[in-house]
């Protein structure tokens, strides 16, 4: 019989401390609620694989490498294959450098061991389990937020369709709520495992930390008997929270409490098994950085668009072009974990809904799903189209530094990924 294990630690910063996700230094003066890193464990056979959600920005490749050394280290599970991703909060702590804002390399030095020993916990925790996986539709959570307009570009947040000169909203979304559950023989609950693609960006300009919708989950789904939730985002890059067809917008209080009860409607239909058999992969792709122009650089390129502060563009562009010229390429990993009929395919990006949504068709006749912001981070990852009209995602810079074909090279390495999994 297979096994599952769950842990959590508290990873909430302190305060005084700076915020990342609005480009901008924002002083962390209160906490509305805890940060965790929340870990799930599966082994069948002779196989192990976990996967690591840490309520962040983002994950730094360095940081992600550390922490499977010290998990494989300690005998837990091959450092290979783990998955740690990043919920993408915009209220959380500097894990890097954005434009003004400056990595906080101690908050690191205090997280990295912190989440080690919650993988240690959960491997700890290990027991005997039957795994079930179903998906439910979700349509009015979250909005393709790139509005198409009469004069050839893009916009991104702002106006949206209420732009005067709007004509179509440039994408679709990705609606699935895919849930992994676990529980004991009895039927008592060990915890989910909850797929589904959507910036958290509430309360991103205030000088608060709170884990936005993924902790609003958490706790609802743990209200409800189901004392552990890892949320993995899908292909967000182009997403944002909300319903522009509804006159008042979702919080992230009913962002989170609606996940929950998709996750128990999809949880109604399931099927549990005893045995599941378990797979890992993984590449790394090296990734072409931007062909740049003066006007690229400068932020004048017809459709570019420079938000919060436009200065904090020119301020970051020295140390970025000397990045490009000595790098030449950016690494980038992608990797895939299975569990019986269902692939979680990992992404270091801000990965474009349209990309993402190729990938799961990829996996068939597996069910495919899609994991971003993990192990690592290279920033906006748009589909080749998307650069034609501009918007806030393709306009260069240090989240925005990539050439238009790097989407296409991650698809083509998740797709030879997941081959051998399809069979």
């Amino acid at each position: 019989m297979m096994q599952a294990g769950f842990a959590k630690v508290d990873i909430t910063p302190v305060l005084g401390g700076q915020k990342i996700g609005w480009i901008t230094p924002i002083p962390i003066a209160s906490i509305a609620d805890p940060l965790y890193a929340r870990v799930a464990v599966f082994v069948s056979g002779e196989e192990r694989l976990g996967f690591v959600q840490l309520d962040t920005l983002s994950v730094r490749w360095s940081t992600v490498q550390e922490i499977r050394r010290q998990v494989e280290a300690a005998g837990g599970l091959p450092g290979r294959n783990l998955m740690v991703a990043a919920t993408h909060n915009h209220s959380g702590p500097a894990v890097a450098t954005v434009c003004d804002v400056a990595r906080d390399d101690a908050y690191l030095a205090w997280m990295i061991p912190r989440v080690t020993a919650a993988v240690g916990a959960a491997v700890a925790a290990l027991e005997a389990a039957e795994i079930g996986f179903a998906a439910v539709p979700e349509f009015g959570l979250t909005h393709n937020r790139r509005t198409a307009l009469r004069d050839g570009t893009t916009t991104t947040h702002g106006l949206g369709f209420r732009h005067p000169l709007a004509l179509y909203v440039e994408g679709p979304i990705d609606p699935e709520v895919a849930v992994l559950a676990a529980r004991r023989p009895d039927g008592a609950w060990l915890g989910v495992v909850l797929n589904f693609a959507c910036h958290p960006v509430h309360r991103g300009g205030e000088p608060v930390v709170t884990a936005g919708f993924p902790g609003v989950l958490a706790a609802a789904l743990a209200e409800r008997g189901c004392p552990q939730c890892v949320f993995l985002n899908g292909a967000c890059g182009n997403l944002s929270p909300g319903d522009p067809q509804q006159p008042v917008q979702p919080s992230m209080e009913d962002i989170g409490r609606r996940l929950a009860e998709d996750a128990f409607k999809a949880i109604e239909t399931m099927t549990f098994q005893a045995e599941v058999s378990l797979g890992a992969r993984q590449v790394t792709v090296q990734l072409p950085y931007r062909q740049l122009s003066d006007d690229e650089i400068r932020g004048t390129v017809c459709g570019a668009q420079r938000f919060v502060d436009p200065t904090a563009y020119d301020r970051a562009m020295p140390a970025l072009l000397e990045r490009i010229r000595s790098r030449g390429t950016q690494p980038a990993e992608v990797q895939v974990l299975r569990l019986g009929d269902v692939t979680y395919t990992s992404v270091p990006a801000e990965l474009f809904v349209q990309l993402g949504l190729r990938i799961k068709e990829a996996a068939y006749p597996r069910h495919g799903l899609v994991v971003t912001h993990a192990n690592g981070m290279v920033g906006y990852v748009p589909h080749q189209e998307a650069f034609a009209r501009g918007g806030y995602e393709t306009t260069f810079g240090p989240a925005w530094r990539l050439a238009p074909d790097a989407g296409e090279l991650l698809v083509a390495a998740a797709t030879d990924l997941l081959q051998p999994f399809r069979t």
